[in-house]
């Protein structure tokens, strides 16, 4: 009994250290792994790719330093995986000296990795990716309380400590071209273990996991202007196309897990995408190194074709502001307008000796704004009803009022003068009038305040399909537009405001103009989701969601066409004309009576 109990005693007092010890391990194989991946691939930024010339020798230089730190730590790895890291560590610095090929490098380097990670239990305990995407909110405090003070508040390399480090200075994490390519998992390597022959010291000790996490995924989206989001597609399609190229597994299965960070987001928001992309992602794993050139470049257009679809689905959100800024603005200028058109109705028939024939034109007014009603609840129900067809209706209609926005715009414009804009009113007022039928002015009120209410439907609907669940921004820009109408109406009608016509075409037809192209773009990507259009991505275009603009052929073709077009209209509109004698009064301005 008391060798049993003596047994306990020493169980107990060994199993702290050995954990200890266990704890130690891990740790220092996650060093090790993190040094000979960050190595490659400095080494391949460093060299040409066939090896034998360098073109950065800091890169270079930084990956030799790697592997000279991960040397340090063999001792402590697993047992079975000591001696066959050593000798690996030692070759890699041996074909670092002799500028092998990057790719041959990086072969090396996947075994030692595989070997470690088998050794330290797999994929999943030697660098665990975070169950949920990391708090960029979090990640934020974490760098102004770290790495402000080197790297500077906005990540350019300009912190106060910048000037009296030694060595090279900070990064410019905003910047692209010392950033791109860098994946999520690398960040947090470089957080977690320092990078040699620089002042970045290692933060493991001082930095939870968790706030590692967050801090590398703030750093990884300043590059893309603050979106998470945006850098983890980026990364996808990096790895991708680094699978394919290298014919490597191993980086095919990283494509997938660095896709996992937003596929919960995917899932979500459009299940059948989601699974689609499982599928895309799993015909890479198992054919990337086998399959022949034909089949990779199937394997990378439906990839790319899959993660464009899928980022649009998780990204692509309109700003609150910007969302009410257009529809208060579209309210505010459709609805003016059609006071305008009523106005000067009304002072044509006063100014014609008719003013009781003002009955005619309030009534055919008052018509079509319930009308307007009407087409609004018919509009509904239509979306309602075909639920199955609902993106291919939400792309048509974006279409179609980009077509109707863009010839308002050009209306407006080609409307600019004054003169010509109460000529059109008056010509049209002067036709219903001499014929004496009150219905024919109700006619023509009907017609110019539907118009307004057609497009204003028209327009709201492409709007709230654009802001999804956003919906809240645009009611309070109509709510907020219905104000501002109200104090127009008053002011114009009560005060006798002077409306300047001119500044008011010119800046109404540039903004229908910019939603226009907005639209344009977005109804194609609608149209696309609805697998109605083809999505040919481009891989150098922008990509902009806020001016609608996409990488795909389909959709930069028809804004393409819709600039060109503008650019024509606008130098017709805008050509020398020879002046016309005419009336002055009310040529440049109009004032309800």
């Amino acid at each position: 009994m008391r060798i049993w109990s003596t047994s306990l005693v020493l169980a107990a007092c060994l199993a702290q250290p050995l954990a200890g010890q266990a704890s130690d391990s891990l740790a220092l194989a996650r060093r090790v792994v993190a040094a000979a991946s960050l190595a490659a691939k400095e080494y391949a930024l460093g060299v040409t790719p066939a090896g034998g010339q360098i073109v950065q020798p800091e890169e270079v230089d930084e990956a030799k330093l790697f592997i000279q730190q991960a040397q340090f730590d063999v001792a402590g790895l697993p047992v079975s995986a000591r001696v066959p890291t050593g000798h690996a560590l030692t070759r890699l610095l041996e074909m670092l000296d002799h500028l092998a090929p990057p790719d041959s490098v990086r072969v090396v380097t996947d075994a030692l990795v595989a070997r470690i990670t088998a050794a330290a239990g797999g994929p999943k305990v030697i660098e665990q990716l975070p169950a949920q995407p990391p708090s960029l909110d979090r990640g934020a405090v974490v760098f102004r309380e770290q790495c402000a003070a080197c790297h500077g508040e906005s990540g350019r390399g300009d912190g106060p400590k910048a000037k009296r480090l030694k060595g090279p200075p900070p990064a410019n994490l905003t910047d692209p071209k010392v950033m791109g390519g860098t994946t999520l998992l690398e960040i947090f390597r470089r957080i977690a273990i320092g990078v040699p022959g620089t002042a970045m010291p290692e933060f493991a000790a001082d930095i939870s996991e968790e706030d590692r996490w967050a801090v590398a995924a703030y750093v990884g989206a300043m590059q893309y202007g603050g979106s998470a989001t945006a850098g983890t597609f980026a990364a996808v399609r990096r790895q991708v196309d680094s699978a394919l190229a290298l014919k490597s597994e191993t980086i095919a299965f990283d494509a997938y897990l660095t896709f996992e960070q937003v596929e919960t987001e995917v899932r979500a928001k459009n299940a059948g995408l989601a699974s689609e992309l499982e599928g895309a992602f799993a015909w890479l794993r198992t054919r990337a190194a086998r399959a022949d050139d034909a089949e990779r470049h199937s394997i990378r257009e439906r990839l790319l074709a899959g993660l464009e679809r899928a980022e649009r689905v998780v990204a692509d959100r309109p700003s609150p502001m910007s969302l009410f800024a257009s529809s208060f603005f579209l309210l505010v200028r459709e609805g003016f307008e059609a006071i305008l058109i009523v106005a000067a109705l009304m002072t044509f028939l006063a100014k014609a000796g008719a003013p009781d024939r003002r009955r005619h034109v309030a009534r055919g007014a008052w018509l079509a704004v319930a009308a307007s009603l009407l087409t609004w609840v018919l509009v509904e129900l239509l979306f309602t009803v075909t639920p199955g067809q609902r993106e291919m209706i939400e792309g048509g209609t974006m279409l179609l009022a980009a077509a109707v926005l863009f010839y308002v715009s050009y209306w407006l414009l080609s409307k600019i003068e004054a003169a010509k804009w109460t000529s059109f009113v008056r010509g049209k007022m002067q036709s219903a009038l001499s014929s004496g039928s009150g219905m024919a002015l109700s006619a023509v009120a009907f017609l110019a305040v539907y118009r307004e209410g057609f497009e204003t439907i028209l327009f709201y609907k492409a709007l709230f399909t654009s802001a999804g669940p956003s919906g809240v921004s645009v009611v309070a820009g109509i709510a907020a537009g219905a104000v501002g109408l109200v104090a127009v109406y008053l002011l114009i009608n009560q005060l006798g405001l002077r409306v300047a016509m001119k500044p008011f075409f010119a800046v109404t037809g540039v903004m229908l103009y910019y939603m226009a192209f907005v639209f344009a773009g977005k109804g194609i990507a609608e149209l696309q989701e609805a697998r109605i259009v083809p999505l040919t991505v481009i891989e150098a275009a922008p990509r902009i969601p806020v001016l609608g603009v996409y990488p795909s052929v389909e959709s930069l073709v028809v804004q393409g066409l819709l600039l060109v077009l503008a650019i024509i209209a606008a130098a017709w509109a805008l050509r020398p004309k020879p002046r016309v004698s005419g009336p002055e009064g009310g040529a440049d301005l109009l004032r309800s009576q």
